[in-house]
């Protein structure tokens, strides 16, 4: 019997990382490398990643031998970024060059998650070829990342997206906070007025994974097939978990003064990889039922009580 080929995924214990290790657990050995936070799932290979010096790094990955690494780790929060952008940039910028160096020099395929959070927000439904512009530190280095990895490896694959799925006991999704507070019978503000195409995370990890099998390379659009609100987002879920949609009120980005500037339109073409892959990628009212479904098969138990 052969041995499974294995991943290596950075950024081990976040919402992204975790859902590839549970969907494509029975295919490869994944390897979760983690920093500040341990996990231990069952089936799971889980180090501590080194990213002291690039040496290091090649020694872990040497000893792995993955068929690609999956670059998610990042500094996400928004307002973190923007409070401290120094520490964006090492996290977002230099961890990401010392992972393409490493790869690079090891010769072994790099996916690097990247974002929808690269443009002012003034068009829809934008296509790789789109300059960037980003108004705020997370978007600037994200940006500055995604050019740091193409100029050091060039035949890296970077994937632009906006995920959800389900989440852990330390880290919810966006679907998990709609889906509990209407459960709870709480009442929500959603934007009516920030668009994007969000994709389930199983979708966006059998893309990528269809992707690599392609030999892909570049910058790639990996979203829903359509563009809708976080209002509507919220509707869409709360019609398809029976829950109580008129708890659902909108509200809009630009009455908070208090948050840091963000795009109001991050939607992306994924026209690139449905020609590529010959298909669509699916609408996000599908990939809520397939939410759905998780739930309905158990499958979401493992992820939630990590």
């Amino acid at each position: 019997m052969s041995q499974k080929p294995s991943i290596f995924l950075t950024g081990g214990s976040g919402l992204l990382a975790v859902n590839w290790f549970y969907s494509k657990r029975n295919e490869y050995s994944v390897y979760l490398g983690l920093n500040e936070r341990q996990i231990h799932p069952q089936g799971g290979h889980v180090l501590s990643l080194d990213f002291t010096s690039e040496a290091i790094l090649m020694k872990q990955l040497e000893a792995v031998h993955p068929s690609v690494v999956i670059h998610t780790a990042g500094l996400t929060s928004v307002e973190k970024c923007e409070s401290k952008p120094d520490l964006a940039y090492h996290i977002n910028v230099e961890l990401s060059s010392l992972v393409a160096n490493a790869t690079k020099r090891l010769g072994i395929p790099l996916v690097h998650i990247s974002t929808d959070h690269l443009f002012e927000g003034n068009a829809s439904m934008l296509s790789e070829e789109v300059p960037t512009q980003a108004i705020n530190v997370y978007g600037q280095t994200k940006a500055l990342a995604e050019k740091a990895v193409l100029q050091i490896n060039p035949n890296a694959l970077l994937i632009r997206t906006n995920f959800y799925g389900w989440g852990t006991s330390y880290r919810k999704s966006f679907s998990d906070y709609i889906i509990q507070a209407l459960r709870d019978h709480q009442t929500l503000h959603l934007f009516d007025d920030v668009h994007y195409t969000p994709i389930l995370a199983e979708n966006l990890i059998q893309t990528v994974h269809d992707l690599l099998d392609k030999k892909a390379k570049g910058i790639f659009h990996v979203v829903s097939d359509d563009r809708i609100s976080k209002y509507e987002f919220g509707v869409l879920l709360a019609d398809e978990f029976g829950l109580d949609k008129s708890l659902i009120h909108k509200s809009t980005l630009q009455s908070q003064t208090n948050l840091v500037k963000r795009p109001a339109d991050m939607s992306l073409s994924n026209r690139k990889v449905s020609e590529l892959l010959g298909r669509n990628l699916g609408t996000v009212k599908q990939h809520i039922a397939q939410l759905h479904q998780q739930e309905l098969e158990g499958k979401t138990q493992e992820i939630q009580l990590l």
